[in-house]
C-alpha cells in the first residue's frame, strides 16, 4: 500500500519541515510515500479560496484512493487503533491512502464529500505545519508498531 500526503502550501517553519522530512524518510522504509504540496490560493474570500484549493486537492487524488481528511471534528484514534486501522486497509487491498490537510480556509464541501474518513489529530486547534509533523509521526509510529519495532515505547 502506498501513501500520499496532500497539503496546501509549503512547510515554511524550518524546524517543522525538518521533522516532516525525517518522518517521511522513516516511513519510506516501510512503504512508498508521496507528498503533494499544492500552491496556496491567495484571495480574501475564504469560500472561494477553499473552493479553488479544493479543486487542486481533488485533482491530486486518484479515483480509487482511500481518502482521509484531517478535520478537528473527525474520528479520534489512539496510536494503537490507528496502526490497526492502517493494517486493516492494507489487508483489505487498499492501494493508496491519501491524507488531506486543507489550507487556512478549510476544505470545500466537495473534498469533504470525497473523503472516506475524517480524522482529528486533536480536539485542540493545531497549525497546519504542526499537523503535518504530528500526522507523519503518527503514520511512522503506526508502521513501526505493525513491524514490532520498539519505537512506540521509547
Amino acid at each position: 500500500m502506498r501513501l500520499h500526503f496532500v497539503w496546501i502550501g509549503k512547510t515554511r517553519d524550518r524546524h517543522c519541515a525538518a521533522l516532516v522530512e525525517e518522518y517521511l524518510t522513516r516511513i519510506n522504509r516501510f512503504t512508498v510515500c508521496d507528498v503533494s504540496e499544492l500552491k496556496e490560493v491567495i484571495r480574501s474570500d475564504e469560500k472561494r479560496v477553499s473552493g479553488a484549493e479544493g479543486d487542486k486537492i481533488l485533482d491530486s487524488i486518484k479515483r480509487d484512493d482511500f481518502v482521509i481528511l484531517l478535520d478537528e471534528r473527525g474520528r479520534q484514534f489512539s496510536s494503537l487503533e490507528f496502526a490497526e486501522f492502517i493494517n486493516a486497509k492494507q489487508q483489505n487491498g487498499i492501494k493508496r491512502l491519501a491524507f488531506i490537510i486543507g489550507g487556512f480556509a478549510g476544505v470545500s464541501d466537495q473534498v469533504k464529500r470525497r473523503a472516506d474518513l475524517a480524522v482529528a489529530l486533536s480536539r485542540m486547534t493545531l497549525t497546519h505545519e504542526m499537523s503535518r509533523v504530528i500526522l507523519t509521526e503518527q503514520v511512522y509510529r503506526a508502521f513501526s508498531l505493525l513491524a514490532g519495532m520498539p519505537y512506540h515505547k521509547l
